[in-house]
């Protein structure tokens, strides 16, 4: 399996551009899948810099509604019109950071390829994917200031438009875009559904903080990481994590955590 990460925050091959976005290339024996598309042209651009050809994209799945994740979509719609795009429905809801509108534009809904779910998907004994995390185990705090616009009135974004992928095969992975439902919360609908933990999980932590964090925070991601390093899974992360987060993490997972950066490839 071939994993290259198309966009990411972080430089980590000088020949990519980057910015705050998150596309993930994936190639396995059967697919060739695009979990994301960070949010613009610039990703279509890493791919043609790193020789991979997004027209041959089969399968493509939007982690949840943030245009970090789905603003590349008409860009890619643009060069292949044959790729299943599998979107939860709820994913067109108008969602906020802050006074910042930060959802996907509308008319992705109508792209050739759009399938809408309205939860979990089989899409054959390699794939599928799956919603509906209810859990609140130590849920990312940097949650609270994103909000959806329901009834003409901003609730808290519960992220019931965040799906997650799973690959089965000789090594399974687990890919979310933020995680923005908690990882533990994730791992734990993971466990419910396919009876064990993956191999390998690709995700932000959703994490990320410009101030300096509260002593709660600090102690969720410290628990959040002591629970992680307890499971005998590799996690590569990046994106919405953010470097102090990482910081405070990589005493307690050590080499079970790795960060990603725009560029990188992984081979499994």
């Amino acid at each position: 399996m071939r994993i290259v990460i198309l966009m990411e925050d972080t430089c980590g091959n000088p020949i990519c551009g980057y910015e705050h976005g998150l596309s993930v290339y994936i190639e396995t024996d059967r697919h060739k899948i695009l979990m994301d598309t960070g949010a613009g042209d610039k990703t279509l651009a890493n791919a043609q810099t790193l020789g991979i050809d997004l027209a041959q994209v089969d399968i493509v799945v939007l982690s949840h509604g943030h245009y970090d994740h789905g603003g590349g979509l008409p860009a890619f719609g643009r060069i292949n019109r044959k790729a299943v795009i599998y979107v939860q429905k709820a994913a067109f809801g108008d969602y906020f950071h802050g006074e910042r509108y930060i959802g996907v534009k509308k008319e992705i809904a109508a792209m050739p390829g759009i399938e809408m779910l309205e939860g979990d998907r089989e899409i054959d004994e390699e794939l599928s994917l799956f919603t509906g995390i209810t859990g609140r185990r130590y849920w990312p705090q940097s949650n609270l200031g994103l909000s959806e616009m329901t009834k003409g009135q901003k609730i808290q974004d519960e992220f019931r438009h965040e799906q997650c992928l799973v690959i089965q095969g000789e090594k399974n992975l687990l890919l979310s875009g933020c995680a923005h439902n908690g990882i533990l919360n994730i791992l734990d609908s993971y466990q419910e559904r396919y009876d064990g933990l993956p191999d390998i999980v690709i995700s932000g932590f959703h994490m990320m903080k410009k101030t300096d964090y509260t002593v709660q925070e600090a102690e969720i991601i410290r628990q959040t990481a002591a629970e992680l390093a307890g499971k005998d899974i590799l996690f590569y992360t990046g994106h919405c994590t953010g470097p102090k987060a990482l910081e405070i993490m990589h005493p307690i997972l050590k080499e079970k955590l790795i960060p990603i950066h725009c560029g990188m490839e992984i081979y499994l």
